[in-house]
C-alpha cells in the first residue's frame, strides 16, 4: 500500500537545528536597566539638592534668627532719697537718717528666646568704697521684650559721712557716686543652641543734692557669652 511505502523522514540532528534569535526580546532588559539607572541618578541628585538646601537654610538661620544676641542693660533713672537731710549748718551731720539709692534699670532681650537670669547684684560706691549692696531676685526677660526693674539699695550713712570728702561735696551740692551691676543668665533657643550670658554695667554720676537730679551719668556695659 502507498501508505506503507512512504518513508518517515527523521528529524534533523541537533547540530544542524536552526536557532532563531529574537533581537527585540534581548534588547528590552538592557534598555530597562538603563532607564532604571537614570531614574536612580535623578532621584539621588534631587535628594542631595534638597539636603543641601536644608543645610544651607539651617546655617543661615543659625547666623541670623537663631544667633544669640547681647542683652542690653540700661540705667534709665537714679535718685537718692534723704541725701539733702544728712547735714545742716545748725545741727551738723545726721547719720541716723536713712539714705536710699533707687535706680530704674531695664534689660532689653533682642533674642527669639527668653533670657532667664539669676539673682542680680548691685553695688553703690562713694569715694572708691562700697557704701551699699543689694541682691535683686531672679527673673526672665521675654523674647524681644524689655524688662524693667526698680533696684533699691540702702546706703550705709556712717560710711558716707565718715569719708574726708563728704563735707566738701556737701558744700558743693554735688554727690559723686558710682554703681556696678552684674546679671548672669542663659539664653536657650533650642537644645543645641544655648548660651550663658553675663552682663556687667559700670555707671558714674553726680547727684545734685538740692534737686535730687542726676548729672553727667556715664554707663559702660560689657557682655560675655
Amino acid at each position: 500500500m502507498a501508505d506503507k511505502k512512504e518513508q518517515v523522514k527523521p528529524l534533523a540532528p541537533a547540530a544542524y537545528r536552526i536557532t532563531i534569535h529574537d533581537d527585540h526580546a534581548a534588547s528590552v532588559p538592557l534598555e530597562f536597566a538603563t532607564r532604571r539607572h537614570r531614574k536612580c541618578i535623578k532621584c539621588c541628585g534631587c535628594s542631595a539638592a534638597v539636603l543641601l538646601i536644608l543645610v544651607m537654610m539651617i546655617i543661615i538661620l543659625m547666623f541670623t534668627v537663631f544667633r544669640v544676641k547681647d542683652p542690653v542693660l540700661k540705667m534709665n533713672s537714679v535718685k537718692i532719697d534723704g541725701l539733702s537731710l544728712l547735714y545742716s549748718s545748725n545741727t551738723g551731720f545726721h547719720p541716723g537718717l536713712n539714705l536710699t539709692f533707687v535706680a530704674d534699670v531695664s534689660i532689653k532681650n533682642p533674642n527669639v528666646a527668653s533670657f532667664k537670669f539669676d539673682n542680680t547684684t548691685t553695688f553703690v560706691y562713694y569715694d572708691g568704697a562700697v557704701v551699699g549692696e543689694v541682691k535683686s531676685p531672679a527673673g526672665k526677660a521675654r523674647a524681644r521684650r524689655t524688662l524693667r526693674m526698680n533696684v533699691t539699695v540702702d546706703v550705709a550713712v556712717e560710711k558716707v559721712v565718715g569719708t574726708e570728702r563728704f563735707k566738701s561735696d556737701f558744700d558743693a551740692g554735688i554727690f559723686p557716686v558710682s554703681t556696678y551691676t552684674r546679671i548672669s543668665g542663659k539664653v536657650k533657643i533650642t537644645d543645641m543652641i544655648k548660651r550663658s550670658v553675663v552682663v556687667k554695667m559700670n555707671c558714674t554720676m553726680n547727684v545734685n543734692m538740692s534737686s535730687q537730679g542726676v548729672q553727667d551719668r556715664n554707663c559702660k556695659r560689657r557682655v560675655s557669652l
